[in-house]
């Protein structure tokens, strides 16, 4: 920690931010004085926000006499002031609760991680997930239907399921699909959808023997990439920017309204974060200038080792980071678990 921040000043920040996250008002040294013990008088909490503000730390608005924490004040609170706040064994229940009974398909894990990350912090939440062609092949298997019709099922390591019905062409049975299946699998399986895509599919066709039984297999796997060309990126709580002091001028809210509609530049701003851990980006620190004002939390989820995507909570610099971060945290381990739940 940098050497001009004795231990005083550090309780006096603390007791500070502490006190403008819980009630969005300035902090003045009286309330200070009162509210927390701190061993001091008033006046010495007065020379130390000031000293505080000069070191930039503390910045002082004209319309009160009080100070707010500067991007500068609040990560020195991230970096090594707020205490450890676990997400506690109701809260864990709770979540697991939620996703049992909302989560029947791989597409819902990650509508509902947002909504619960949205919900518990009360600020705008982002999933983005997997791309699926960066997902590896797991297996295709086909489901009987009818005399004439299969269900094809296609399943990446990711978990991602994509699935059309076919019609079994003249002359060929439910057991010709069967030995196709296993002759995919046993080609296919480990190699991205990327890859498969320019992967010599020539030993397969030479196994198969059949053309149209061979262009059938290659029907869902074309879909699967076609429909995985882009990361799909979830959003929640939008409209808990309304509830935020900060957010209560409305031209503000409509900006920033208009940059979460911009999914490409929100997409860049989580793969600008995407890495090991959870990171913490605060107000001046934002590149976006429309960010400027805005703090984001982003953690990085995988599975066996792999990449996925990245969960994140976008909120005003005056956030709970405590209660955000462990939540990213506990939610970046559990997603992990629950995407487990649909492989075979």
């Amino acid at each position: 920690m940098p050497e001009q921040i004795d231990e005083r000043k550090q309780r006096v920040l603390k007791a500070i931010i502490d006190d403008y996250i819980e009630t969005a008002e300035p902090v003045g040294s009286r309330t200070l004085a009162r509210k927390h013990d701190l061993g001091v008088s008033p006046a010495t909490i007065r020379n130390e926000m000031a000293d505080l503000e000069m070191l930039g730390y503390l910045e002082h608005l004209h319309t009160s006499s009080g100070r707010v924490p500067s991007s500068k004040g609040y990560r020195f609170y991230v970096d090594g002031l707020i205490p450890p706040q676990p997400v506690s064994a109701e809260e864990k229940a709770r979540i697991d609760r939620w996703y049992q009974s909302r989560v029947k398909r791989i597409e819902e894990v990650f509508q509902e991680t947002a909504h619960i990350i949205s919900q518990v912090t009360k600020n705008v939440s982002l999933v983005l997930a997997p791309q699926v062609t960066q997902a590896k092949f797991r297996c295709l298997q086909f489901l009987p239907l009818d005399d004439r019709r299969v269900i094809t099922v296609l399943m990446t390591d990711a978990g991602f399921i994509e699935n059309k019905i076919l019609e079994m062409p003249d002359g060929s049975v439910f057991e010709d699909f069967q030995r196709m299946a296993k002759v995919i699998n046993a080609n296919l399986a480990g190699h991205s959808l990327q890859t498969i895509e320019h992967h010599s599919l020539a030993q397969i066709q030479d196994e198969i023997q059949d053309q149209l039984l061979y262009e059938s297999a290659l029907e869902i796997i074309q879909r699967a990439l076609d429909s995985g060309k882009h990361e799909r990126l979830y959003l929640g709580g939008t409209t808990q920017l309304l509830s935020q002091p900060e957010f209560h001028d409305v031209e503000k809210v409509k900006e920033m309204l208009l940059m979460l509609e911009e999914e490409e530049l929100m997409k860049d701003i989580l793969h600008a974060h995407m890495g090991d851990g959870l990171e913490v980006t605060i107000g001046q620190e934002n590149e976006n200038q429309h960010f400027k004002d805005s703090s984001i939390i982003t953690a990085t989820y995988h599975l066996d080792g792999e990449l996925l995507g990245t969960i994140a909570v976008l909120g005003p610099t005056r956030m709970e980071y405590a209660k955000a971060m462990s939540l990213l945290e506990y939610m970046n381990t559990n997603l992990t678990d629950v995407i487990k739940r649909f492989h075979w």
